[in-house]
Formats: C-alpha cells, sequence, structure tokens
C-alpha cells in the first residue's frame, strides 16, 4: 500500500489536507498533487448538477405558481409546467449532455401532474415533491446510522474511490457522515415548513414557498458539503489501483515467459535429434540338455 493508500486521520500531518485524488506515484511532492478544494468543487457540480440542474429544478415550479397566481386554471398551469420540464430535457438532449438532472425534473412534474389532476387539488401538484424531499432526508438520515452514508455513495464513483472510504479512509468517512447529517436535517427543516402550509395554507401561498425554499436549503447542504470533504483525507483512486495492479500482472506473465524461453534450451533431451546408438542383441545358441 503506498502513502496515498494508507488512512489519514492527523489533520496537522498534511499541510494541505484537500489535495484530492493523485495519480502520481508515492513519490510526487505535494505541490505537484491536483488542488482538492477544485476537485471537491467539481464532483458536487457534477453530482447535483451546478447551476443549470438547480434552474431546471425550479423553473417548472416557478411556471405553475405563476400561471395560477394569475388565471387560477389548473389545467394551464399543469400543461405549461410539464411542458417546459419537457424542452428542458430536449435542449439537453440536443447539445449531448447529461440528462439525468433534466429527466428527473420532468418525471417529478408529471407525477405533480397526475395527481393535481386525478384530485382536482392545486395543491397536489407539489406533494409528489414533497414526499420525496421527506424520503430522501430519511434516507440521508438513516444511512448514516447505518455507516454507509449516503453521500458517500452517490460521491464515491465522482471521485474514483467508490467504497473505499467505508474500510480504508475513516477520516473520508465520517467527512460524509457529517455531509449526510447536514443534509437530512436540512431537510428535514424544509418539511417541517412545507408540510403545515400543505394543509393550512392555499396554492398560491404555498407555491411560492415552495419556490423560496428551493435554492437556499439546498446551496447549504452543497457548501457544508464541501466544507467537510475539503478538510477530509484526499480519496483514494481504486481505479488507478486497479490498472496499476493489471499491470504488475502483465510484466510478471511477461517475465515469466522470458524465463522459461531462455531456459528452455537446457532442459531438452540429453541427446538432442541425435539417435541414440542401438546395443546389439548377443545371439542365442541352442540350448543343450544335459
Amino acid at each position: 500500500m503506498t502513502s496515498h493508500d494508507r488512512p489519514t486521520t492527523d489533520a496537522h500531518a498534511h499541510p494541505d489536507p484537500s489535495a484530492g485524488p493523485s495519480p502520481a506515484p508515492s513519490g510526487q511532492g505535494a505541490e505537484d498533487a491536483p488542488d482538492g478544494r477544485q476537485l471537491t468543487e467539481a464532483a458536487l457540480f457534477e453530482a447535483f448538477g451546478g447551476v443549470r440542474g438547480m434552474v431546471e429544478t425550479v423553473v417548472p415550479g416557478l411556471l405553475f405558481v405563476t400561471i395560477f397566481t394569475i388565471n387560477k386554471d389548473l389545467h394551464a398551469s399543469a400543461i405549461a409546467a410539464l411542458a417546459v420540464s419537457l424542452v428542458l430535457a430536449a435542449v439537453r438532449l440536443v447539445r449531448k449532455d447529461t440528462v439525468k438532472h433534466a429527466f428527473s425534473g420532468v418525471l417529478g412534474v408529471a407525477f405533480g401532474v397526475v395527481f393535481a389532476m386525478m384530485t382536482g387539488n392545486a395543491k397536489d401538484f407539489y406533494l409528489p415533491g414533497m414526499l420525496y424531499t421527506l424520503g430522501l432526508a430519511v434516507a440521508y438520515l438513516g444511512t448514516t446510522l447505518a455507516g454507509v452514508p449516503l453521500i458517500g455513495l452517490m460521491l464515491g464513483p465522482v471521485f474514483k474511490e467508490n467504497l473505499s472510504w467505508r474500510t480504508r479512509n475513516p477520516g473520508r468517512k465520517k467527512a460524509y457522515a457529517k455531509s449526510s447529517w447536514a443534509w437530512g436535517l436540512i431537510l428535514l427543516a424544509k418539511c417541517a415548513i412545507l408540510f403545515p402550509l400543505y394543509w393550512w395554507a392555499d396554492t398560491t401561498q404555498l407555491g411560492w414557498v415552495l419556490i423560496a425554499l428551493k435554492i437556499p436549503p439546498f446551496l447549504l447542504a452543497v457548501y457544508l458539503t464541501w466544507i467537510f470533504l475539503a478538510k477530509a483525507p484526499p480519496p483514494i483512486d481504486v481505479f488507478a489501483e486497479m490498472e496499476a495492479k493489471e499491470k504488475a500482472e502483465e510484466e510478471a506473465a511477461e517475465r515469466r515467459r522470458g524465463e522459461r524461453a531462455a531456459a528452455a534450451p537446457v532442459t531438452g533431451e540429453p541427446y538432442g535429434d541425435i539417435a541414440a546408438p542401438a546395443v546389439p542383441e548377443r545371439p542365442q545358441g541352442p540350448r543343450h540338455r544335459r
């Protein structure tokens, strides 16, 4: 195990504990390692969609509540929200961008439209998203209590460490646990505000409060995650380890083949291709009886 593979628990032992994954040899100096804060920021943007992902999350709901506030038309509001979410997904497809965030938005809006159309209550447009938020909060807290924080499961592949943080990098596991606690508690606080409004407020009040609570809690959770991970030990690049192991195995096999080829003449037959001389048989005379 190289020095990058060993779990790091002492933050003072590394001047820059956020140095991030390093594919370079273990003898590489810290000044040559990539900046961990930038890597963490890039990973969070990739995992949560960045600014564009936030826009795609907010726009359909904003359009719904705006139209409903103006004309109180459930059908027009629902169709407009679904249409704009489909347009956003189509733009990503045309540009060949990652579509997971856009499609998740389409599914969320579609469920909201179905609920609202079935019940005839415009507030039910927001109910699937609220239930999803509550379920996500429970998942963050439950997986953290189980020792496999959800943030680690989400970001492990992004950092190319997979689940190595569970057993080989305790400092990073602790950071993932703190991040998951932050996400779970922030989402629970959001639900504590929205669900009473669902029962007591009208559709427009609930809609505008929900829009107002879309971005700030999300940014707070992302910021706390960034802080925790930036101070954590660098991730272990398991993909680089696997590639190095495969390369070492190939080199070892090549050496064994070379050794066998070099030893082949020595271990040949003693006479080579020259046949051994035949031993003449002794003629047997007639046997006499006494």
